[in-house]
């Protein structure tokens, strides 16, 4: 059976809730990625920023990217599965929430995160492409 954690990738870096946006891109563009966990101080997920919410929900309003926080764009509860979710539980999380990253967690900590890029590297064909129809052809 494979697990969440077979799928993820580990080492998720962090963006702290009263860390800059513009600290955020920076550490994007180190780590080759569009997105990041934010985590408070309790060391907790508290949820995600991608690069387009940079863009849309900063940028584009004319806000500052070095006074605005991640933590200001924190919304609700992110969604996460646990690191011994078998891959169908995955795929149903990913879909019904139609995300493309999800945060794996296990003993209330962050292990890791799972991306389209993984699923693909991970998983059959047929499940890749189910996933792909489902999420990324609707959006």
């Amino acid at each position: 059976m494979t697990t969440a954690r077979d799928i993820m990738h580990t080492g998720a870096t962090c963006i702290q809730e009263n860390e800059t946006l513009a600290d955020a891109a920076r550490r994007m563009k180190e780590l080759d990625v569009g997105a990041l966990p934010i985590c408070g101080e309790d060391d907790r997920l508290h949820g995600i920023i991608t690069d387009r919410d940079i863009v849309v929900k900063c940028l584009a309003k004319g806000k500052d990217p070095t006074t605005m926080t991640a933590g200001q764009l924190e919304q609700g509860k992110p969604v996460t599965i646990d690191a011994a979710a078998d891959s169908d539980r995955v795929l149903q999380v990913m879909e019904e929430h139609r995300i493309r990253r999800l945060p794996v967690i296990e003993n209330h900590r962050l292990v890791g995160v799972i991306s389209e890029a993984d699923l693909a590297r991970r998983l059959p064909e047929e499940q890749v492409g189910h996933f792909v129809e489902a999420v990324c052809a609707a959006t």
